[in-house]
């Protein structure tokens, strides 16, 4: 039997701590992801595509969203068109040897965005530079905005058309917050694309 103040002590006061997040996110959250999801069905209405982006931990996230749009979450479907800004190592380094790492993301806005675009940027912190500055060259181009935060939103919450901030200033529990968002829109994104693709 474990004694009491044990890992498991611990492992149960991070469960516990997720578990308010995600109640958070359920009671005060709800409006900015069915928007997000509104916003993302209209992308695709009107043949854009979803552009992701983040470091570390949320470069993952971005990935992994995109990967579930463009392969499938739960339906059978046409593929959907995502892309994460995370993903070639050719395209980073030279940007980031060139330009700085500042640009790593905007410079690929530049090449790849259009007006019929969505581009998401994810930051737990909100204050990402290159995450910043590729939100703000996007709403140049005339693509909807997204931020993905946590906290108080940061600087990234005061560019972005639309910001859902994750309740939490614990950078897993963002992480874990995002995640979830992800999954609830893939899955909703999902159900309702048909509707119009197949039409």
């Amino acid at each position: 039997m474990p004694k009491a103040g044990s890992r498991r002590d611990e492992i149960i006061s991070r469960l516990k701590e997720s578990i308010r997040v995600k109640e958070a996110l359920a009671q005060d959250k709800i409006d900015e992801i069915d928007r997000l999801v509104e916003l993302i069905l209209e992308t695709y209405k009107r043949g854009g595509k979803v552009v992701l982006l983040g470091n570390g931990g949320s470069a993952a996230d971005a990935q992994h969203i995109a990967g579930e749009l463009v392969g499938q979450f739960k339906l059978r479907r046409q593929a959907l068109p995502a892309i994460a800004l995370t993903t070639n190592t050719s395209v980073l380094t030279a940007i980031a040897n060139d330009y700085g790492y500042e640009s790593v993301f905007s410079r690929q806005v530049e090449a790849l965005v259009n007006e019929r675009d969505i581009v998401i940027g994810i930051s737990t912190s909100g204050n990402s530079p290159n995450v910043i500055e590729a939100i703000k060259l996007a709403k140049t181009k005339g693509a909807r905005t997204v931020a993905l935060t946590g906290g108080s939103g940061g600087r990234l919450g005061e560019v972005a058309d639309l910001v859902l901030m994750a309740p939490s200033d614990n950078v897993a529990r963002i992480q874990e917050a995002h995640i979830t968002i992800g999954h609830i829109v893939c899955e909703l994104v999902e159900e309702e694309v048909g509707k119009f693709l197949s039409g």
